[in-house]
């Protein structure tokens, strides 16, 4: 797989993708993670990249010359004759729709991924027409350029790749799974891994079994997969129901989830006084 990031400051990301997962899968030639000066596109000595917005305003706005030519560089068919499942350009923008677990599902299955990083008030509205596929805002909030989000998406599709992590199902059982693959491997012992199924990951523990008071759950401690399985399952939909009650009216739960719901509703009453 290959990432090209277009940005105004391309030494950002110098030491970003040096460390940890990123780094093993550069240098194992897992994926190829290019940077492309946008001033190195401009046709004037002060290889100027904005000016004001028509209209007036505050602030200046990315030209859409010195992008259109970068991309143009970069041998990847037009924004008509691409193919969406192999390559795709993106355009990081506040005004995107928000990249999540699914999307870096998505893009970890091209062959080739271009983000364009946004800067200073906008970008000319002409760049999404004429050349990207899509635009993508890690968040609601507002950012001083696109390299943070450039770095951020990069690692989330990266660590998706086969090959990328140390564990092959360790992507899988984590928060935002696509499905609940607990279940997966059929005739073998009882994982007490569940997966997450769309909500948020359980709480995780190791050594010391007690600091300062706080004990490490007895259900743990024992050898009961079905009945650790069933714990984490449970607390997973607690914590994505306290943290992130919009996930739980995203998925599909089961029985067994909704009965766990009831439960954990009804302990939460008592715990705030209300009768159960």
């Amino acid at each position: 797989m290959r990432f090209d990031l277009i940005s105004i400051f391309p030494n950002f990301f110098a030491s970003v993708f040096e460390y940890g997962i990123l780094n093993r899968a550069r240098t194992s030639g897992l994926v190829d993670i290019a940077t492309h000066d946008l001033r190195a596109f401009t046709q004037d000595r002060h290889r100027t990249v904005d000016d004001r917005p028509f209209g007036g305003g505050e602030g200046m706005v990315l030209k859409l010359g010195p992008i259109y030519d970068a991309v143009s560089s970069l041998n990847i068919p037009h924004k008509q004759q691409r193919d969406p499942q192999r390559e795709t350009v993106i355009l990081l923008s506040a005004q995107g729709r928000p990249f999540t677990q699914k999307v870096a599902q998505e893009l970890a299955k091209k062959e080739r991924v271009v983000l364009i990083c946004g800067r200073y008030e906008g970008v000319d509205e002409r760049v999404s027409e004429l050349l990207c596929d899509q635009e993508l805002s890690i968040g609601d909030y507002v950012l001083s350029g696109g390299e943070l989000a450039a770095a951020v998406i990069v690692d989330a599709v990266v660590r998706l790749l086969p090959g990328a992590l140390g564990h092959p199902d360790s992507s899988r059982f984590e928060s935002f799974g696509a499905h609940d693959v607990a279940e997966d491997v059929s005739g073998g012992p009882p994982r007490t891994t569940h997966g997450s199924g769309g909500i948020l990951d359980y709480p995780h523990y190791t050594r010391p079994a007690e600091f300062e008071g706080r004990v490490v759950p007895e259900v743990l401690q024992g050898g009961n997969h079905d009945a650790i399985r069933l714990w984490r399952r449970k607390m997973a939909l607690r914590k994505t129901l306290e943290n992130r009650p919009d996930l739980i009216e995203k998925v599909e739960l089961s029985e067994q989830d909704r009965r766990l719901l009831r439960e954990i509703e009804a302990e939460l009453r008592r715990g705030s006084g209300e009768p159960a």
